[in-house]
């Protein structure tokens, strides 16, 4: 029998602390995937992904000593905080590809009717917003998916809260393309 039919998250927290590898294994085990889509919505290169994963969890476990469990979730919250402040990190610093974050709202694209997504299975969906270009999709992920507030994903990228609302209506734009596209709409 594993550890993960044995352990709940405070019990495997107390384990990693003393230092049992075989907690820390589980741990691993038990949130990689998840962790992996966080990175995944905000990276659209897989092997970068693999790197800032890695990156979360070397932060992960040399900092785990010095987390408190707050209740069930807590750690799982902790773990996503930090891969995602890992996989923002990245993109701060690589800057890789697309579209530039800039304060212009000149030629953005008109608003039409929201197209129906629910007719796109969510793996294509999924995979369209990961092909948006890097600042649409980081953006709209903070936005959509994470519920930040436009201040407070300025903040985070060191942009204005202008260019945060004119990413995320360029995001929407495009992504409201490509669904029709997919739909025939």
């Amino acid at each position: 029998m594993g550890l993960g039919l044995l352990y709940d998250d405070r019990t495997l927290l107390k384990r990693i602390k003393a230092g049992d590898n075989a907690a820390m294994r589980e741990l691993y085990r038990r949130y990689v995937r998840y962790l992996s889509a966080i990175c995944s919505r905000y990276i659209s290169d897989d092997e970068d992904v693999k790197d800032v994963l890695q990156d979360a969890f070397v932060k992960i476990f040399s900092s785990i000593g010095t987390f408190e469990y707050r209740g069930s979730g807590s750690l799982k919250a902790w773990m996503a905080r930090i891969t995602l402040n890992q996989a923002l990190k990245f993109l701060n610093k690589n800057r890789l590809s697309g579209v530039p974050l800039d304060d212009e709202f000149h030629n953005l694209p008109d608003e039409d009717e929201e197209p129906d997504s629910k007719k796109v299975p969510s793996k294509v969906l999924f995979q369209m917003i990961r092909d948006l270009p890097e600042g649409y999709r980081t953006v709209f992920n903070l936005y959509v998916v994470e519920g930040r507030s436009h201040k407070e994903i300025a903040g985070m990228l060191g942009i204005s809260e202008a260019t945060s609302a004119s990413q995320l209506h360029r995001a929407k734009a495009a992504l409201a393309d490509k669904i029709r596209s997919y739909t025939n709409e």
